[in-house]
């Protein structure tokens, strides 16, 4: 970080202290106060202009102002219910170093090396871990293997090389190796970790250490209530994340879950019981990932049926729309592919490097020709996979049809083929034709029903624009 860099910080830290000053006085409001002082700091981009007329800020301004809109008063819970050092670092590394300055250096360095550059990157530290959960894509690595702290060190020094300043985690079990995740995340003040983790190993000790820092935020494994997550999770998983969310809570530290969602829990996972349960917990967040039946010995069977996608898809939205009373914001995975422009994987937007540091498209996509233990990160990037991958995106004009593994079967095979890649799953070793094999129906079945959905949301986009 050169000098310019560091005032340009420390003045915006300076901002945000002023703001969270003013927000103590004027709690209703004091969202606002923040905001406003940080849009005096950035330049609106052209992304900015043409959502909002003006900076990110404003555009958030306008949402939060809204009488009739939730995100008011959800803005002003997380400033509420967060301690200030977290909210400053959040503001700090989220906002301006990975959000602001980092996606426009992510961009200027795709178009200079003609390559993907990933705004975000995900790492498992380690393929150890103490649960073996059913249809988990870690459970087919093995449970031998781990990064070194000079190895995750050097990804993410290389990552913020590129403008990468936002780091997930997972596994095997991360917080394995949590004493290391400690020691990289106070190296690397101006990143954020986001490791995801079944809580088992999270103390009062480690607590405290996420409070000093303020850089890593966890995301809970959570697939539903008791019963239904110990299912798939193992016995006293569930008790164990709640107990964890509780040592968090009372540390105002922020925190989401992640959930695997299939077949079998697609109707509890967004219920407004669920929901009721994490928000009470403290949960600011909750990622969605659908289920997908990925190695040698794994089928399908847990994968969410067509009508089910459908009904999650619309549920999901209806639980983040402005007047619903949920006060938590759900991402999922696979459905919001529109926003971002289809499938993100091969650098897009993410990469995962695994334990034995094969750097691979996806979480999901156990397949590589780069290593990050021979080959820059650069080198990963430019790879003949990843290039692949920049060429064919998106892999269908239907947004909600972004894989090419699992709704373009036919995409993946001939990319692995082309690339000369092979397979990183170093336990039972899956050929992309045998993957892709699995998924050509469900791609068919799943293509019938969501192209007329597909047209219907097209048709709806366009109403509103108009109507505006």
């Amino acid at each position: 970080m050169n000098f310019t860099q560091k005032a340009t910080r420390s003045a915006i830290g300076a901002g945000i202290d002023l703001g969270l000053k003013h927000a103590k006085k004027n709690p209703e409001d004091g969202i606002k106060d923040i905001l406003n002082i940080l849009g005096k700091f950035f330049k609106p981009t052209e992304t900015d202009k043409e959502m909002s007329g003006g900076n990110a800020f404003s555009g958030m301004i306008r949402y939060i102002d809204d009488p009739e809109s939730k995100w008011g008063a959800y803005a002003n819970k997380i400033l509420n219910n967060l301690n200030e050092k977290q909210i400053k670092t959040l503001l700090l590394n989220l906002g301006y170093e990975a959000g602001y300055k980092g996606l426009a250096q992510v961009r200027a360095t795709s178009e200079k090396y003609d390559c993907n550059v990933p705004w975000t990157m995900i790492f498992d530290p380690t393929s150890a871990c103490n649960r073996h959960c059913k249809g988990c894509w870690s459970g087919e690595y093995g449970h031998k293997d781990s990064l070194t702290f000079e190895e995750m060190d050097s990804i993410v020094t290389q990552g913020k090389a590129l403008g990468t300043h936002f780091y997930l985690m997972t596994g095997g079990e991360p917080l394995v190796k949590k004493d290391e995740i400690i020691k990289l995340a106070r190296k690397h003040k101006d990143c954020v970790f986001h490791p995801f983790t079944n809580g088992t190993l999270v103390d009062a000790k480690f607590a405290d250490e996420m409070l000093e820092l303020g850089n890593i935020i966890l995301g809970f494994s959570l697939e539903g209530f008791e019963e239904q997550n110990d299912y798939r999770r193992g016995g006293e998983s569930f008790d164990a994340v709640m107990t964890a969310m509780d040592l968090l809570h009372e540390r105002k530290l922020a925190f989401g879950i992640s959930t695997c969602w299939t077949k079998l829990n697609c109707d509890t996972v967004l219920s407004d019981e669920f929901l009721d349960l994490i928000e009470e917990k403290g949960a600011l967040y909750s990622w969605y990932f659908h289920f997908m039946p990925v190695g040698e010995n794994v089928s399908n069977e847990l994968v969410p049926t067509p009508e089910q996608r459908i009904k999650f898809h619309k549920r999901l939205r209806e639980v983040r729309s402005c007047k619903n009373y949920h006060q938590i914001f759900p991402i999922d995975f696979q459905g919001d592919a529109e926003y971002v422009g289809g499938c993100i994987a091969g650098g897009k937007h993410f990469l995962h490097i695994n334990a034995l540091g094969d750097v691979e498209p996806c979480v999901f996509i156990h397949y590589s020709t780069a290593n990050i233990k021979r080959d820059t990160l650069l080198e990963a990037l430019q790879q003949p996979l990843f290039m692949q991958y920049r060429q064919r995106q998106p892999f269908n004009e239907n947004m909600l049809r972004p894989c090419p593994m699992l709704e373009n079967p036919e995409n993946l095979a001939e990319m692995v083929k082309n690339a000369g890649a092979k397979s990183t799953d170093y336990q039972a070793p899956e050929t992309a034709e045998h993957l892709t094999a699995k998924n050509i129906e469900y791609a068919k079945e799943w293509a019938k029903v969501s192209e007329p959905y597909w047209e219907e949301l097209k048709a709806e986009k366009a109403a509103a624009k108009s109507a505006n």
